[in-house]
Order: structure tokens, then C-alpha cells, then sequence
């Protein structure tokens, strides 16, 4: 399977999604202890939610998991929240704190490096590539950066996480109409909550690629997966009631975000 797929479209809007393939190589699988295996942590039906709500939108999408390297992570290994409990590059816990490495079977250094190469290199090649392709065409470029995790993670945050988690990096990743636009549509959304730059502040991808001076901005957004989830336990299963409910408020999110792009560019 290739580490990543990309559909191409013609808005300056491009939706990245690191987190939510499933795809494990049978060698790393069984390395994976029974929770491992599990996969619990994965992103699960992002794409779907997402799907169609912004049909010139770009995608650009990991097929791999979570476990097999982390591509919202920095590549040098260092900590996106110093201090704050987070899983790694390529994590030995999952979000509850849990091994999901058999015992003697956790990733080497000499491992590390090789999946670093054969997975999250190239999707961050892919990644590159659509958004100089993006500004060529349109001379600004927007990366969404598409989330979600269960509401509550004690080893992560304490409570119930907001609905929606908007994360630019305090505002350094994108023009400020950016941020505003988005929080101003997440605030209205009538049954969810809402907060700018709170536990989640934006992954490496948002960090990194994020560059307003340049014309290119980034924003990512964490959704709760009680937004659009039967159960935020296994099976995971998709609420159709639920995700149409969410997707309206999405789809105006990247509708006004398209419109703020190509007034960026004007």
C-alpha cells in the first residue's frame, strides 16, 4: 500500500489528514501487543466526515497508522508541548498511557529512521508538493489540517475536551482573518463548544508548514469524536445523525476559509 494518497482539486483550500489510515505492515503488527492492535487511537472516519464539503478541496492523506510513525510529529523527535504529557514519533503508549509494544518488540532507533523513510517522509513530500502547488495557482495556499480524539484522555488533559479545538499555534501559523473566521463560525454553532489555541495548539504539520509572511497559512482543527460517533469505544462506529449535524458547520468552515484565501490573494 502507498504511505499516502493524494486527491488533487483546484481551491487554495488543502485538507491534510495525517491520522487517519489504519494500515500496519504485517512485520510491525505483530510486534503490537493485543491493545496496540487495537488501533484505538487512529482518527477514525475523519476522511469520511470530510468528504465532499468543499469539492475543489485538496487531500492529502496518510494510509498508515499512528503506530507505524506518527506524521504530525517532528521528525528530530522533539516535543510539540514541553512539559505536557504526549505520545512520541513513533509512541510506546497510547493516549491512556498503556504499552502497545510487546515486551522486547518496541521500535529501535536503526527502526525509527527506516519508517521515518518509507512513511512519514513521503507523505510530507506529498504534502510539500500540493501546497507550492497550490500557491503557484493561486498564489496563497490554506492547510486544514483535519483531527479527532475521544472527548476525554486524563493522561492527556483534564475533563471533557471542547467540541471543536482550533489550534494555530497562538496565531503564528496563519493570518489573523483565519483564526477569526473560524472561531467566529464554531461559536456559533448551536450544541458544541469551542476554544482557540487550548490543549492542542497545532501538530508539526500546522507549525511547520505554516508561513502567513509566505502565503502560506495553516490551521488545524480537533474535533471531539462525540461529534460524529456512535461510541468513542470500540467499534468506533460513524453516527450518521451526528456527522450530518457536524458537517454543516465544516462545510462553512472551509467554504469561508476558501473565500478569506482568495481575498488573501487578491
Amino acid at each position: 500500500m502507498t504511505p499516502v494518497k493524494v486527491t488533487r482539486g483546484s481551491s487554495p483550500v488543502i485538507l491534510g489528514l495525517p491520522h487517519t489510515g489504519t494500515h500496519v505492515p504485517a512485520d510491525i503488527r505483530e510486534r503490537l501487543n493485543d491493545e496496540g492492535q487495537k488501533l484505538r487511537d487512529t482518527d477514525w472516519h475523519v476522511d469520511r466526515l470530510y468528504d465532499g464539503l468543499l469539492p475543489g478541496a485538496t487531500m492529502v492523506r496518510a494510509t498508515f497508522h499512528r503506530y507505524v510513525v506518527d506524521a504530525n510529529r517532528d521528525p528530530s523527535g522533539q516535543s510539540l508541548y514541553p512539559g505536557q504529557n504526549t505520545t512520541g514519533l513513533v509512541p510506546l503508549t497510547d493516549f491512556d498511557d498503556q504499552p502497545i509494544w510487546r515486551k522486547g518488540e518496541a521500535p529501535s532507533e536503526t527502526d525509527i529512521a527506516a519508517r521515518l523513510e518509507a512513511f512519514h517522509k513521503p507523505y510530507h513530500a506529498a504534502l510539500a508538493a500540493e501546497i507550492e502547488r497550490v500557491k503557484a495557482e493561486h498564489g496563497v495556499a490554506i492547510l486544514y489540517d483535519c483531527h479527532s480524539i475521544r472527548s476525554v484522555c486524563p493522561f492527556l488533559f483534564e475533563g471533557t475536551l471542547p467540541d471543536f479545538n482550533i489550534g494555530t499555534n497562538s496565531g503564528l501559523t496563519c493570518a489573523p482573518e483565519i483564526e477569526k473566521a473560524t472561531q467566529e463560525i464554531c461559536a456559533k454553532a448551536t450544541g458544541y463548544t469551542h476554544v482557540v489555541n487550548g490543549r492542542f495548539k497545532g501538530g508539526w504539520t500546522t507549525r511547520h508548514y505554516g508561513q502567513p509572511l509566505k502565503g502560506v497559512h495553516a490551521i488545524q482543527m480537533e474535533l471531539t469524536q462525540s461529534t460524529h460517533l456512535a461510541s468513542e469505544a470500540t467499534p468506533f462506529a460513524y453516527d450518521e445523525a451526528k456527522a450530518q449535524r457536524l458537517r454543516v458547520h465544516l462545510k462553512t468552515i472551509l467554504i469561508e476559509l476558501e473565500t478569506v484565501a482568495r481575498r488573501l490573494a487578491a
